[in-house]
């Protein structure tokens, strides 16, 4: 009989414990392998994104450093302290008028302006001069370089105090008087000493002498006040301020606040609570995320076409500018607005309507506070990017040279971030290359402070639901 070698079912389903381990070792090494292939991609990426805030953050120092050490410095400046004594011999236009009795106003007028026309033919600058003298009589030889050391128009201030008081004359005033901006360049050491003489902007006389009396303690750097209180000035650089920019720039952001945050927190409401989900709301939510993204140079032009070309607004005004940030802000607030209704819960809407309420008794007794705090934040934030805007005020007249300090929305002005720009352009580089910096250090404060606010309002009124 013979053997037959063919192996029945049975034992080929004989379990192999060998094979199975080998099996099982395949699959560990597999699951391990892809195990460490994800961690190692888990990591690369944990790595990239470290990197990318490190690098973010590295260059924002870098810009907040290069702004900070060229700007703080411009927040003091070069001044002296004379004692000058008001000198009835040199201010020798007689006692003002007096309108006597009989006496017609236009001859008093006549008088009184005579009287104008000799005070300001006063040689006031010799009371500075004076006093320098005065203080250090080692000065006595170099009286006509002591005048190129302060700037020009303090000799226009003194004469505006004599016509504010002209009880002052014969009397003795410890005053402080800005240094020239060619000084300030040049005892601050913002340009190359070892220049010749002919690129210099001081002449040879006048850097010893400013180099002496900075060594004797006569010139002092001092906290530059000016800087916040007076406005720009060609005439005299060394006076220029943040005054009439910073007054245009609040009349502007009363006027976006005044006007924007009303209209866009009304129409975000309605749109949100109370519109139809019709075909005409779907286009005009796409019109508002569209002009969200539009460049703000086409604000500034639809503002120069409508509110100056055919409403004949006045040009240079902040209530313009104010209106063209305003159209400019609407689509944010209206935006950040519609997204913080929509965070409040559906139920708080279903119980008020549960409990009797109206439409409207629902979104303005519950919904609207507890959404106010994500309104006030998009509100802030949308002011605050109004605020560092400087296209659209190009356009409507705003980069003019004002160089008085505006007091109503409809006086021409300028803004921080048009100074800014307009300080950059000019021509004495050395002087208001710092000047530049210290503004915008200034606009950064403010705008920084806006966004500090809506944070905390954010943190304060936070609603977790």
């Amino acid at each position: 009989m013979s053997t037959s070698n063919t192996s029945s079912p049975m034992d080929q389903n004989v379990f192999d414990p060998q094979a199975a381990a080998q099996a099982r070792d395949r699959r560990k090494k597999v699951i391990e392998k892809s195990l460490a292939k994800r961690h190692r991609k888990e990591k690369a990426f944990r790595i990239a994104g470290l990197s990318a805030v490190v690098i973010g953050l590295a260059f924002v120092a870098l810009l907040f450093g290069s702004i900070l050490a060229k700007g703080l410095p411009a927040f003091w400046q070069t001044s002296m302290n004379v004692p000058v004594y008001f000198d009835p011999k040199v201010i020798d236009a007689g006692p003002v008028p007096v309108r006597t009795q009989g006496e017609t106003p236009a001859h008093y007028q006549e008088r009184y302006v005579d009287w104008q026309t000799k005070m300001g033919m006063v040689d006031w600058d010799s009371l500075i001069v004076n006093g320098m003298v005065a203080k250090d009589p080692s000065l006595e030889s170099q009286r006509d370089s002591l005048r190129s050391l302060y700037a020009s128009s303090e000799a226009y201030r003194l004469r505006d105090m004599v016509f504010a008081d002209p009880s002052l004359i014969g009397k003795k005033e410890n005053l402080t008087f800005l240094g020239d901006a060619n000084v300030d360049v040049w005892l601050k050491g913002n340009i190359d000493r070892s220049l010749p003489d002919d690129q210099q902007q001081l002449d040879p006389e006048t850097r010893k002498l400013a180099d002496d009396l900075k060594a004797k303690g006569i010139l002092e750097n001092t906290f530059n006040t000016n800087l916040f209180t007076n406005p720009d000035s060609r005439s005299s650089p060394a006076i220029s301020g943040l005054a009439g920019a910073f007054m245009g720039s609040l009349f502007m952001m009363l006027i976006v606040i005044i006007i924007s945050i009303p209209i866009g927190v009304a129409s975000a409401i309605y749109l949100e609570e109370f519109a139809p989900k019709n075909f005409l709301t779907d286009i005009i939510e796409v019109n508002i995320n569209n002009l969200a993204a539009v460049p703000s140079i086409v604000f500034g032009l639809l503002g120069a076409a409508i509110f100056i070309g055919w409403m004949h607004l006045p040009l240079s005004a902040p209530f313009v500018g104010g209106l063209v940030l305003s159209l400019m802000t609407l689509p944010t607030v209206i935006i950040t607005t519609r997204a913080s209704l929509k965070a409040v819960p559906p139920s708080i809407r279903q119980a008020a309507l549960g409990l009797g309420a109206s439409k409207v008794q629902t979104v303005f007794h519950h919904v609207l506070p507890l959404a106010m705090p994500g309104i006030m934040t998009g509100s802030i934030i949308g002011v605050a990017h109004a605020l560092g805007e400087t296209a659209p005020l190009l356009l409507i007249g705003m980069s003019a040279f004002v160089a008085s300090i505006p007091t109503t929305p409809f006086d021409q002005a300028t803004a921080l971030p048009v100074q800014v720009y307009l300080w950059q352009g000019n021509e004495l580089r050395n002087f208001f290359e710092g000047r530049t910096a210290a503004a915008i250090i200034v606009l950064l404060a403010l705008m920084i402070g806006l966004n500090s606010l809506a944070i905390w309002l954010r943190k304060k009124f936070e609603v977790r639901w």
